[in-house]
């Protein structure tokens, strides 16, 4: 059996054939830009670039110094999505590095006795973690992509992990959040509370175990992780503490390379994740049931009543038919046809909205949650990566196996543990997205790449289930001539299908645009929080202008050299 695997690239091969982006007949932009949740993962990517690495290298190196200073979205116990473009080969491609269910997880695993589900079970400690496939993705762009050798790309993160960063304040929000699972992991407790207090904003957080970690990872690369060391401290930690990983869970662990979804609106390609991903399907829907009507000439409230109808049908399909291709047929020539979702445009009202009780779908309630990473990378030939990055909620597990540092996910809620039960950001799901051993659970990651006459933008953020619609708004946005800037700044909102109701930022809708939906039927509820922390890379064809746009949201930190 090989360490990687690649799906047919079919559908690839006769999209190049096909259609020539205008990203590849223009000039190489000649200039880099990293856009990333933290300066010091935006720093480490230009260390790389500074020596000769390319887009490919510099993701390599953000995504590792991420996982040592933003523990609460991303890490060496997570996984994600990585989708590439060559400028020399004019080709896409899409890594998927998600996590997979051990071998030992069951259907049921955390349902009681009575069919009810035991609180917590996939969202808190060792038993709610996939195998992680964050270090694998990184092994495989730097074997298959990069040019510097992996132990190069993994410096920076080793000597932030080393010598300590400076924690910020939307860690310690998480690490305020959810102390009372956190702290009972005591490996993470000793670099997380120091003296059983939430350190002060600003605190220097070295990390031992983790730059020892890193090193064998450097040193011995898939294996260095995978097998030996590291990998039994990570199962020895994981068992005794009640989760069910094994030594062959982690050394069977396989990336797979898969076929980008490819869609077109109103003159812009979108190119994006595929399943595992729900992203690229919910995007084609949510474009194809648009297409329908003159959506440029939509205005307020009208243009958003139109939006959220297309959201609600795009995560009613979601919900029913997605799942890992691996492991289920999903019929993606039915939902991504233009005529089905002309069928759907028929149950649209101009002047009403569709309660989702009357849409054929799965009955449920709900509940919440946020956290992920997002960073856009192109370099001077024009390489490009968007990755999107996951622990799940906030610290994962909440669980760090002893002399590891390393953070657990916890990927295993975003299995359907149940028929129409909603998962910690209130999604629902049927049998397509159910607990197997060895299966990747549904997404709704979508690091995307916007390409138009105009140039390109390169686009992703965090946000749980509202990733695919802040997609869907920024993609609208740079259509219709904002910027990256823009693009970051802008207010959101959402539709799930599930719960009815529009969540939105305050200042994304108006007063009088929510007196007109409430007339038509819509409810709509203001968010506590933000949405999302997006990061975003353009160029402009026209003026060869390269600018890395950082959402006002977060942390984050873009540079163009």
């Amino acid at each position: 059996m090989t360490r990687y695997a690649r799906t047919p690239l079919r559908l690839l091969v006769a999209f190049v054939f096909l259609f020539t982006s205008a990203a590849c007949t223009a000039a190489r932009p000649g200039k880099t830009a990293i856009a990333s949740a933290d300066p010091l993962a935006t720093a480490a990517g230009y260390e790389v670039l500074e020596e000769g690495g390319n887009a490919f290298d510099a993701a390599v190196a953000v995504a590792a110094a991420l996982g040592v200073v933003e523990p609460a979205a991303s890490g060496f116990g997570g996984g994600g999505f990585f989708l590439l473009y060559r400028a020399d080969e004019e080709e896409y491609r899409f890594v998927d590095a998600r996590e997979v269910a051990p071998a030992a997880a069951g259907r049921n695993m955390y349902i009681d006795g009575n069919g009810q589900p035991l609180p917590g079970g996939s969202v808190d400690g060792p038993l709610a973690a996939g195998i992680p496939g964050e270090p694998a993705g990184m092994v495989y762009l730097a074997e298959n992509y990069g040019t510097l050798p992996l132990s190069r790309l993994l410096q920076p993160a080793i000597e932030l992990a080393e010598n300590g960063y400076r924690i910020e304040a939307r860690s310690l929000m998480g690490l305020r959040f959810r102390k009372q699972t956190l702290e009972k992991s005591a490996a993470f407790a000793e670099v997380f509370y120091p003296d059983g207090q939430v350190p002060e904003n600003g605190a220097l957080i070295a990390q031992p175990d983790l730059a020892a970690t890193l090193k064998r990872f450097a040193a011995g690369g898939f294996d260095g992780f995978y097998k030996g060391e590291t990998a039994r401290l990570l199962v020895d930690g994981v068992r005794a503490a009640g989760g069910i990983w094994s030594m062959e869970d982690l050394a069977n662990y396989r990336v797979v390379e898969r076929e980008p979804s490819v869609t077109n609106f109103s003159g812009m390609r979108v190119i994006t994740a595929p399943p595992p991903s729900s992203g690229g399907v919910a995007l084609t829907q949510m474009f194809n049931l648009l297409s329908g009507y003159p959506f440029a000439e939509l205005e307020g409230a009208q243009r958003k009543h139109y939006m959220v109808e297309a959201m609600r049908r795009a995560y009613r399909d979601r919900a029913i038919y997605l799942g890992d291709p691996d492991f289920v047929a999903i019929p993606l020539s039915m939902l991504l046809s233009r005529d089905y979702m002309a069928g759907q445009r028929v149950s649209v009202r101009g002047d009403r909205a569709t309660p989702s009780s009357v849409l054929d779908g799965i009955d449920t309630d709900g509940s919440e949650g946020t956290q992920t990473t997002h960073f856009s990378v192109m370099d001077a030939d024009g390489n490009r990566v968007a990755a999107t990055l996951t622990i799940n909620t906030w610290y994962g597990a909440g669980f760090m196996p002893p002399g590891t540092g390393v953070v657990l996910n916890n990927e295993m809620d975003d299995f359907s543990i149940k028929r129409g039960l909603p998962n910690e950001y209130e999604l629902i799901g049927d049998e397509a997205n159910s607990i197997a051993p060895g299966k990747r659970p549904l997404s709704s990651m979508s690091p995307t790449f916007l390409e138009s006459d105009r140039g390109i933008a390169i686009v992703g953020t965090p946000g749980g289930s509202r990733i695919i619609t802040m997609v869907l708004q920024a993609a609208i946005e740079w259509l219709e001539g904002g910027t990256g800037e823009d693009m970051v700044s802008m207010k959101r909102f959402h539709h799930q299908y599930l719960p009815d109701e529009i969540r939105y930022e305050p200042g994304a809708i108006s007063d009088t645009e929510i007196a007109e939906l409430e007339a038509m039927g819509h409810t709509l509820k203001p968010s506590r929080r933000p949405f999302g922390n997006m990061n975003v890379v353009t160029w402009d064809f026209a003026s060869g202008k390269v600018e890395a746009a950082t959402d006002p949201r977060g942390r984050a930190e873009g540079r163009v050299y």
